[in-house]
């Protein structure tokens, strides 16, 4: 049986990219190229896993400024929205999967990228714990994503702003109001940064670097998965 997350996003596919560029005003592309530069400063590796990848933006990105991956993998649960990764220049292998439950064993992969998909996951420490699982290690996990607002501007952008004037767009553009409202609550129901790194820690992750965007509209987590042996 399909759950109503899924089916929501298999609604939205065809306009997602589009509604993501214009409702960020383009910021969307300048954060995950940041990440992307960060992960190389960092020695990203060659074997990637795009997790929640939706239609490939985040691996797209990853392949140009970082390195030509030796194995790429594009995973998300929504059919609609690896379809929507046709065409775009990524040697990612789309495959349809669970986050909860990643269908490779472990360490095989030396980065896992998460762009905006954590928050939709059913339980985000369960999401940490697979991502941890798949790296190897040394290897890294960057969450980019929008947080539980916790400062003043934040609070009254999400709490005023966004819900009145994201799903007026969205519906506009896409048809499917109701799928924006469900993005605007889903970023306030979220943890805080600070608490979902915390969670990291618990899960074995070492948090190399969060960076705000915007006055934290969004954030970059760096996450790394110890060396065998060690504590970082």
């Amino acid at each position: 049986m399909i759950s109503p997350v899924r089916k929501m996003f298999d609604g939205i596919a065809c306009r997602y990219d589009f509604l993501n560029h214009f409702l960020s005003c383009g910021q969307d592309i300048l954060w995950r190229r940041y990440c992307c530069r960060q992960l190389k400063r960092l020695g990203a590796g060659r074997r990637l896993l795009d997790l929640c990848g939706g239609t490939g933006d985040f691996a797209v990105t990853y392949e140009k400024l970082c390195v030509n991956p030796d194995m790429a993998v594009l995973g998300d649960f929504s059919f609609g929205m690896l379809k929507g990764s046709a065409g775009k220049k990524t040697v990612a292998t789309p495959v349809q999967l669970d986050a909860m439950r990643i269908p490779f064993a472990e360490a095989s992969f030396d980065v896992v990228l998460n762009g905006f998909g954590m928050r939709n996951v059913p339980d985000a420490r369960g999401a940490l714990q697979e991502s941890f699982r798949v790296l190897s290690p040394g290897g890294y996990l960057c969450v980019l994503e929008f947080f539980a607002p916790r400062n003043p501007f934040n609070r009254f952008f999400y709490g005023c702003l966004a819900p009145v004037f994201i799903p007026l767009l969205g519906a506009f553009f896409s048809g499917k109001k109701e799928a924006y409202e469900y993005l605007v609550n889903s970023i306030k129901r979220f943890l805080p940064v600070r608490d979902f790194c915390q969670m990291a820690e618990t899960c074995g992750f070492l948090v190399v670097k969060v960076k705000s965007f915007n006055g934290g509209i969004s954030y970059g987590v760096f996450l790394r998965k110890p060396l065998e042996g060690s504590r970082g």
